[in-house]
């Protein structure tokens, strides 16, 4: 699918959520994993002394993370193996890591639960504000990231289909529906406040851009001279948008447009901006 070409494996998102959820809430385990078909399975984790947890399969209801995905809300026990607000389905795993207190909180995307990440400490302790405060905030950005992942292989299997169906005639329509996408995933980048997932996207939106040279599929993403905020106002540009349409898709000034378009041009040694978006897609920075 041309989507494997763009989305990196959710594992990953999930082990980096994990890392940033220990150093915000300061607790010595965390673990966590997908919600397939319903079913919430164990598989990325850190601090564990064990392997009783790795691979087990929660069902909703049961348990501290059945519970979770059941009720699509974050939850917690100070004394896991006494705790009456569970079911004790997974007791030996747990214990057997010498889990004590524990916090779960879902991954919610669209409505729906995707993932649940866990903290837990080896001590019967009430887990306070620092630990809630870190999981909302982790699993907002998790969500975040998993949801632009979902949007950018929607619009690739749309693109997919349609090619298919109008055959080998219609490659300008692909390609304006590329260029879209490009520039509809900078407006995305830009709307971020996580730097770090900003990033992800803007370097998703060069990898597709790269997609439509010819060697897309052996070459490295490009090297970008220009800003990430200069490629926004090019990605515009290159859809015909004039400076004041470019400037309110962005959420910019019509003179500051102007100001990055300008420095994208000299970048490019372009003399007219049909120029720089030409020189542009020529590096492969753009569609």
């Amino acid at each position: 699918m041309p989507s494997d070409l763009l989305r990196p494996s959710d594992t990953d998102a999930y082990r980096q959520a994990l890392r940033l959820l220990r150093t915000r809430s300061g607790l010595p385990i965390a673990f966590g994993g997908r919600v397939l078909d319903g079913v919430l399975t164990l598989s990325e984790f850190l601090g564990v002394r064990t392997s009783g947890l790795r691979g087990l399969a929660v069902v909703p209801g049961a348990g501290l993370g059945g519970r979770v995905v059941a009720g699509a809300r974050p939850a917690a026990v100070a004394d896991y193996g006494s705790a009456r607000s569970i079911t004790h389905d997974y007791d030996i795993p747990v214990l057997g890591e010498g889990i004590t207190s524990v916090m779960a909180a879902p991954v919610i995307v669209s409505g729906v639960v995707r993932g649940v990440l866990y903290g837990a400490v080896r001590a019967s302790t009430p887990l306070g504000d620092r630990a809630g405060d870190a999981f909302a905030d982790v699993t907002r950005r998790l969500a975040g990231e998993l949801a632009v992942r979902d949007e950018v292989d929607r619009r690739l299997r749309l693109q997919a289909a349609a090619s298919a169906a109008a055959g080998p005639a219609t490659p300008p329509s692909v390609t304006e529906e590329l260029r879209d996408l490009h520039a509809e995933l900078r407006r995305i980048a830009q709307a971020l406040d996580d730097p770090a997932l900003r990033a992800r996207v803007q370097e998703a939106s060069l990898r597709l851009a790269d997609l439509a040279a010819p060697s897309a599929a052996c070459e490295p993403v490009p090297v970008t001279p220009l800003t990430p905020r200069e490629l926004d106002v090019l990605s515009q540009v290159a859809l015909g948008c004039t400076n004041p349409e470019a400037a309110a898709r962005l959420s910019l000034r019509a003179e500051t447009v102007k100001a990055y378009l300008r420095s994208a041009m000299r970048k490019l040694d372009a003399r007219t901006r049909h120029e720089a978006v030409v020189s542009a897609r020529r590096r492969g920075l753009l569609p």
